[in-house]
């Protein structure tokens, strides 16, 4: 399949301006969102207006009682996911839990929903177990694993008939799909990642590791972009989604050796994101 030469190449404006149109996280992850500098937070506040949200709640604490953290104890109130997590930890959950159910499924001929929260999911997984070896910030690796593609999200609900040309694009010359947003679209989902993370109001951390997670070696990208980075192939290389495009992203050197694990330690990160995996998309995806 050709490439249409009648259409324009898109450009980051183009992105900027339809962002009012893609669906809006609820308002209290908005707040929790903005306030996440914030030293004087009223958490029994927030608690409250999270609670208001059943569906968000529900996720949320399906996800705080998962093996992932490790609890002694069922938590049932977001109050006390707070108490035994820490508001840190439990706001990046509820980051997540409403994140995974904002965009809707199907706009777009081939592009599969699923298998890219699939994949998020496991990176997510990946870079919390990279970060803990780091003594790096786990709740930012999640995040910023979970949100690291949220621009491929932004491309597929606002130009679906476009990103259904960069998918015939990477079948037809087997390349990856970054490589072939930027033929098709002239732009590719790191750039609308970036823009969405600004109209959003992501932290300076989440926004360079989104916008450094395939480039890591770029001045000023930061540490949690070489977590990123390195996850991201990790989980390219399990093939955890099952995702259409199983080419594994080559890693740069600079960002491997960054983390400087040895080779026991990779074997037991594996083994421990393929069992996170399971029970945190059974959390986030059911």
């Amino acid at each position: 399949m050709s490439i249409d030469p009648a259409l324009q190449a898109l450009s980051y404006d183009d992105v900027v301006k339809n962002l009012e149109d893609l669906p809006s996280l609820p308002a209290v992850v908005m707040e929790l969102l903005n306030s996440i500098d914030q030293e004087d937070v009223d958490i029994s506040v927030l608690a409250k207006k999270v609670s208001n949200d059943q569906a968000l709640t529900a996720k949320t604490l399906r996800l705080a009682n998962s093996s992932l953290y490790g609890l002694q104890i069922k938590v049932t109130t977001i109050q006390q996911a707070i108490t035994y997590l820490g508001f840190q930890t439990t706001r990046n959950l509820i980051t997540a839990a409403a994140v995974t159910g904002c965009f809707a499924e199907g706009h777009c001929r081939g592009f599969d929903h699923r298998a890219f929260w699939r994949h998020s999911i496991a990176t997510a997984a990946c870079a919390k177990v990279l970060a803990r070896q780091m003594r790096f910030n786990q709740d930012y690796a999640f995040t910023a694993g979970l949100l690291h593609d949220i621009g491929r999200l932004v491309l597929v609900a606002s130009f679906p008939d476009r990103y259904e040309q960069v998918l015939a694009h990477r079948a037809e010359h087997d390349c990856f799909l970054l490589d072939a947003e930027r033929a098709v679209l002239g732009i590719d989902h790191v750039d609308a990642g970036m823009a969405l993370a600004e109209h959003w109001n992501f932290s300076d951390t989440m926004r360079l590791a989104i916008g450094g997670h395939h480039d890591p070696e770029k001045p000023g990208a930061g540490f949690l972009a070489a977590i990123i980075h390195v996850a991201d192939a990790i989980v390219h290389a399990l093939d955890l989604a099952q995702a259409p495009d199983g080419l594994v992203p080559p890693v740069s050197p600079v960002a491997w050796n960054a983390l400087g694990l040895d080779e026991s330690v990779y074997l037991q990160l594996f083994r421990e994101t393929e069992l996170q995996y399971e029970e945190i998309t059974m959390a986030l995806l059911s």
